[in-house]
């Protein structure tokens, strides 16, 4: 897809300045979920941004400066981020399109599930161990939230004799789960690599796209040139 435009300016100025939270100092998660529900409610600063991808999710940086990003996340069916954590952030989610499910890891138990539609929105902690992925059958578009800004995150993956590991991330590395596509379940106990020479060829056709992803359903990013770092992967 083709590279859309970084965190906005107009004529030197920041439009999200209209939004009200606290200044010089990182947000805890009530926080960010009410500086989230307000950027919800001003699409005039986001929904040109809207992309939709059947292969794969589509973000987009909105905010970043040293103590919140915000993101523009777009959701189709299979989109998937598997379980994993946000290290030393914390953050919020609203749903302005469409359906999400967020799944918080329970050993021993299937996982909690709570699904979010228009309107909704809900926060985590940065030891929250949880997944989201699109829920129904109209694509979906959420807005994300993170303080401190998110670096690094990681990942989770059963083993064969059922040890949980976590597997470190930078925020740069694609977010999906690491595992055979299955439910949380039916959790895949042992790493599922698939060679270079031989990728996974999916067609969602509940999307009512017949056209094939090259991969497993991933993320397509974006960042501004003038943002320092690499483009992130986050939900």
């Amino acid at each position: 897809m083709s590279a859309p435009a970084g965190p906005a300016r107009v004529h030197g100025t920041d439009p999200f300045a209209v939004l009200a939270r606290p200044r010089g100092r990182d947000l805890d998660g009530p926080e960010l979920e009410a500086f989230v529900a307000e950027l919800a409610e001003r699409p005039e600063l986001w929904i040109e941004r809207v992309r939709h991808d059947p292969c794969q999710r589509s973000y987009e940086e909105l905010i970043a400066d040293d103590h919140v990003s915000a993101w523009l996340i777009c959701w189709m069916d299979d989109h998937d981020t598997g379980f994993h954590d946000h290290d030393s952030s914390c953050g919020a989610v609203a749903v302005v399109s469409g359906a999400v499910r967020e799944e918080r890891l329970a050993l021993g138990a299937p996982p909690r599930e709570r699904s979010f539609g228009v309107g909704q929105s809900f926060h985590f902690s940065a030891a929250d161990i949880h997944r989201v992925r699109h829920a129904g059958t109209e694509p979906a578009v959420t807005l994300h939230v993170y303080s401190p800004p998110l670096l690094r995150m990681g990942a989770y993956t059963v083993e064969p004799d059922g040890v949980l590991v976590r597997h470190a991330m930078s925020s740069s590395e694609e977010l999906r789960p690491r595992a055979a596509a299955q439910r949380p379940q039916a959790f895949a106990p042992a790493r599922v690599r698939t060679p270079p020479s031989s990728p996974i060829t999916t067609r969602l056709t509940s999307s009512g796209s017949n056209r094939p992803c090259p991969t497993s359903p991933g993320v397509a990013s974006s960042r501004a040139a003038s943002s320092a770092g690499s483009s992130t992967g986050p939900v």
